[in-house]
């Protein structure tokens, strides 16, 4: 299997499978001299971590990352540094269930991989989805981590906007409420109503689908390059790559088509000597290139293949049949996308920073 790896000068290879001995990422390009600890990095997993709520699956890893090269003992502080060669980082898989998949060892799960990646590689993990589960992106929350500390200026966040058909009151919206529930939700006054209705959903033996919103403050203008490294092309493909997203906007994306010129035009003035967005619908990207305001960042992440819910499907020896998966998944995988959105922000972000740096000289 190729094409595992992300990124231009900020590359990340991530390796590993879901039920295999554990899962990690090599960080390529980062600079050197860098404060880099395991402490750094442990808060995004914890953010991410599996178990933590009856809306999540739960499946009990304690997702805690080893930082194996790349770093080195800085004699003034005491602390590590980067050392700019490849930073190794490790998670390992503690609690798999591969029992759980016996059953579907010879089915193909409608709305997951199995088919396709049978039909290109000629076998498949069936355990969790091998390469193609969500387990993965644990790995890229841990680059993300590293990125995060190349770009110390940016400040990244993220948010579940959409639950199923229940949409947050953007009027409510409060960054610090995303901290106080199960659901990375900064509408506080609409949790309960997500409760109520993902209960239901997960008691039916169900899962349903959501929106993810991300955001990058302080960007400076002009991060970006015309016309084939774009960045909100490539932000719009780090979003896609994560597993169940079918779906990526920038700004007021799709809302766009409805409005006319007059309207979608963010129109800019000189305010305290300097030129003053009066909007934002292109999300912080003009040609590609950063303008200095928010990036505004939508995916959409589909509902859950792996259900209790019997579905048509084949064999592997192509008989028809229906397949039930059980074992521990997640009512809506959109809920822990939050963080792994946030990590495929970073690594964009810090790669174009470092192009960008390479490019013009500047930082």
């Amino acid at each position: 299997m190729s094409w595992n790896t992300f990124g231009r000068v900020l590359r990340m290879t991530t390796f590993g499978e879901s039920h295999g001995p554990a899962i990690g990422a090599v960080v390529d390009g980062c600079p050197p001299g860098i404060p880099l600890s395991e402490e750094d990095i442990q808060p995004y997993l914890d953010r991410r971590r599996p178990g933590q709520s009856r809306f999540v699956t739960q499946r009990r890893e304690p997702d805690h990352v080893r930082i194996l090269s790349g770093v080195f003992e800085d004699e003034h502080t005491g602390g590590k540094r980067t050392t700019g060669t490849p930073i190794m980082l490790m998670i390992e898989n503690v609690d798999q269930r591969s029992k759980d998949y016996s059953e579907i060892a010879r089915k193909y799960r409608p709305g997951h991989a199995d088919f396709t990646y049978q039909a290109k590689y000629g076998l498949r993990d069936y355990r969790g989805g091998g390469r193609a589960s969500a387990r993965e992106t644990a790995a890229r929350v841990a680059a993300g981590a590293v990125a995060r500390r190349i770009i110390p200026q940016v400040s990244i966040r993220g948010a579940l906007v959409q639950l199923g058909e229940k949409r947050i009151d953007r009027r409510r919206w409060r960054w610090e409420a995303v901290h106080d529930n199960p659901f990375f939700c900064p509408d506080p006054e609409v949790v309960a109503e997500w409760e109520e209705y993902l209960d239901a959903i997960r008691k039916d033996g169900n899962s349903i689908g959501a929106v993810v919103e991300v955001v990058a403050s302080g960007v400076p203008a002009g991060w970006g390059a015309p016309v084939y490294a774009k960045l909100d092309q490539d932000i719009a493909a780090a979003l896609m790559s994560i597993p169940a997203v079918k779906g990526v906007e920038i700004g007021d994306g799709f809302a766009m088509a409805a409005m006319t010129g007059e309207q979608a035009a963010d129109e800019i003035v000189m305010r305290n000597g300097k030129p003053h967005f009066l909007a934002n619908h292109s999300g912080g990207i003009l040609g590609g290139i950063s303008s200095g305001q928010d990036i505004v960042a939508r995916m959409v992440v589909k509902p859950t293949s792996s259900i209790l819910k019997p579905r048509r499907t084949i064999t592997t020896d192509g008989e028809e049949t229906d397949v039930i998966t059980r074992g521990r998944h997640d009512p809506c995988v959109g809920i822990r996308a939050v963080p792994v959105a946030e990590a495929m922000l970073a690594l964009v972000l810090a790669d174009h920073y470092l192009l960008h740096r390479a490019q013009t000289g500047q930082g």
